[in-house]
């Protein structure tokens, strides 16, 4: 233990200068660190200057949570929008119409044809017909555009029309 003890003291003046150097080294990392410190401080105290938050944690919180609802919602509308998708082919949105005289023995063309149809060419034909005693109206489905009855050239004219509009 004396030997210790006299090692010590030969080397006491080193050991001291080295822990001076090391607390030395801390304290200026410390000043260095407190600096930046009030740098950062003075920049968020800067910017949420005049916003009303005092809490800017609690505010990213509430965001995040705002997100997730909105992103919700979004994966809502893209399944309705994906339904909507498929559904719009089926839709009977294309019209044709022609009209004619059916019969001679009148001046005007009262008589018509009108086709809704869908892309898929599925769909319904109605057909007027008026003459001087009175008026008929047919109605004819359409499959894949053409139809289970037999169809007149101005039915098939529709039709043709109905297929040509966008």
């Amino acid at each position: 233990m004396q030997e210790l003890n006299e090692l010590i003291s030969e080397q006491l003046a080193l050991i001291i200068f080295g822990f001076l150097i090391i607390f030395l080294w801390l304290l200026i990392w410390n000043f260095v660190q407190g600096s930046k410190l009030r740098k950062m401080r003075k920049k968020y105290e800067l910017m949420m200057q005049d916003t009303g938050i005092d809490n800017l944690e609690a505010l990213l919180v509430d965001l995040k949570v705002t997100q997730e609802k909105i992103e919700d919602v979004q994966d809502d509308q893209q399944q309705q929008l994906r339904k909507l998708q498929k559904l719009m082919p089926k839709q009977k949105a294309k019209i044709g119409i022609k009209r004619y005289n059916a019969f001679n023995e009148t001046g005007n063309d009262l008589s018509f044809s009108i086709a809704f149809i869908n892309d898929e060419q599925d769909g319904v034909v109605i057909t007027g017909l008026y003459n001087r005693d009175g008026s008929f109206v047919y109605a004819k489905s359409i499959s894949k555009g053409d139809s289970a009855h037999a169809l007149s050239p101005e039915e098939r004219e529709a039709i043709a029309l109905a297929s040509l509009g966008e």
